[in-house]
């Protein structure tokens, strides 16, 4: 039987993924090798947890201009 490949992006499951892996590094069990691959893996989850934040950002804003007015959010951390 032929399976689909995940076209959709599962923000939940992939943070998941990456807070357990965080935990395990965390531990300090984990050889060297082990590690380096571990935080190679995390780099990853964490870019495409990013992109994927940016892209529901990027969504939301093109929502907002289509139904009116709008302005500006300042987050704390902007500067």
């Amino acid at each position: 039987m032929n399976q689909k490949k995940e076209t959709v992006f599962n923000f939940e499951k992939k943070l998941e993924e990456l807070e357990k892996l965080v935990a395990s590094m965390e531990e300090g069990k984990l050889s060297l090798e082990d590690s380096l691959r571990a935080f190679e893996k995390g780099v990853k989850l964490t870019r495409d947890c990013q992109a994927a934040l940016k892209k529901a950002e990027q969504k939301v804003q093109i929502l907002i201009n289509e139904n009116g007015d709008t302005e500006d959010l300042k987050f704390e951390d902007e500067e």
